[in-house]
């Protein structure tokens, strides 16, 4: 029986993102462990569900520490050889690079990649984010030589990765509508008709996800309207890149936001919202979307790559600038002085998620790209 090798950065990730495609695989009679940083309680017993093995690696994931991203390398290398993969499945910056270092010298082994987005390193201009950045240029560069087939959710990041060398046009790929949503799981749910709308934002804290220009388009929009309700759903990170602590506090203590901490199951705060928000600079494709398109959620988010493939401009939401605060406020008063919208537009982003972003079509595409049973 062949095994496959899901190496992702979090445990989380692996039932929440890849726990269909895992499923997939083991309905076909493959063998699946999946490697993450270590998980513990709920999230283990979840993998554990699945029926996929489990083992943990030590993965540093803020910045680059020569010796934890050495130590993550020669654990990674020593688990692919007692595992003895016929295949490797890796996404996220780290797993993909180390994974593929590990795997070089075993021909045997196939390697793939999902491109999942750039993450901090690409997404600013700092002398700390510019060293890391080109470091990680290099990286990627050899570790891609030994994929056999690169997986992208958008393409703009396949633009992106020719235009830095990172990927010659001969390597193959195959571009796939994100990591797909289970259309039973996150089930339709009209929006409710209510006078005063509420507002949902579901990110992990940091920058980089609009949480600034969601924070100030609230302001914008409770000096007309001041009963409109503006919530936050996402863990607080240790991270460069991270929102800082005192001013969720203040944004709170102001009346803009209502923090509501970071939960597992998001489907009870998708269900009691109006529309959905996404300010975000750049994604892969983002799945809170998916998310919220499946339950019926009108979108608003920019115009940025990942973003802009969800989104039919006019029909199932709206998307402004990225770093635009005034322009966000702008799309969300549409919804306020017109809620039919929220119906309507609803209904459609339910529509858009059902022919585009089935999570078993997405797993059926990625199959038979991996050349296996369909």
């Amino acid at each position: 029986m062949s095994k496959i090798l899901i190496v992702g950065g979090i445990a989380g990730s692996l039932v929440s993102f890849r726990g269909d495609l895992i499923k997939a695989w083991l309905e076909r009679g493959f063998k699946v462990t999946a490697l993450s940083r270590p998980a513990e309680g709920l999230r283990l017993k979840k993998i554990e569900e699945l029926g996929a093995g489990y083992r943990p690696i030590p993965l540093y994931r803020d910045g680059m520490n020569p010796l934890q991203d050495l130590k993550l390398l020669f654990s990674l290398r020593r688990i692919i050889r007692e595992e003895e993969p016929r295949y490797i499945f890796a996404y996220t910056v780290k797993p993909i690079i180390y994974s593929a270092f590990g795997a070089w010298s075993l021909r045997s082994v196939r390697f793939f990649a999902m491109i999942t987005g750039l993450g901090y390193a690409f997404s600013g201009g700092s002398i700390k984010q510019r060293m890391v950045k080109g470091l990680l240029r290099l990286l990627y560069r050899l570790a891609l030589k030994r994929c056999e087939l690169i997986f992208f959710q958008n393409p703009d990041d396949l633009a992106l990765f020719r235009k830095l060398k990172l990927v010659g046009p001969e390597k193959p790929f195959r571009l796939v509508n994100g990591s797909g949503v289970n259309l039973d799981h996150y089930y339709y749910s009209p929006p409710a008709r209510v006078e005063e709308l509420t507002f949902l934002l579901i990110a992990r804290l940091i920058n980089s996800k609009g949480i600034r220009e969601y924070a100030e388009a609230a302001r914008i929009i409770k000096i007309k309207y001041p009963e409109t309700r503006f919530v936050l759903v996402g863990r607080i990170l240790e991270a460069p890149d991270s929102i800082d602590h005192s001013d969720l506090i203040r944004w709170q203590e102001e009346g803009l936001l209502e923090y509501a901490g970071g939960h597992d199951d998001v489907r009870p705060y998708l269900e009691a919202c109006s529309v959905y928000v996404l300010p975000s600079y750049r994604e892969g494709t983002p799945r809170s979307v998916l998310e919220a398109m499946a339950m019926g959620r009108p979108i608003i988010t920019t115009d940025a790559p990942g973003c802009r493939e969800t989104v039919q401009a006019g029909k199932n939401g709206f998307l402004v600038p990225v770093q635009d605060s005034k322009a966000l406020a702008g799309a969300m008063e549409k919804f306020i002085e017109d809620p039919d919208l929220l119906k309507k537009m609803g209904a459609e982003s339910r529509r858009i998620a059902e022919e585009k972003f089935d999570v078993h079509k997405v797993n059926l595409e990625i199959l038979e790209a991996m050349g296996l049973p369909v």
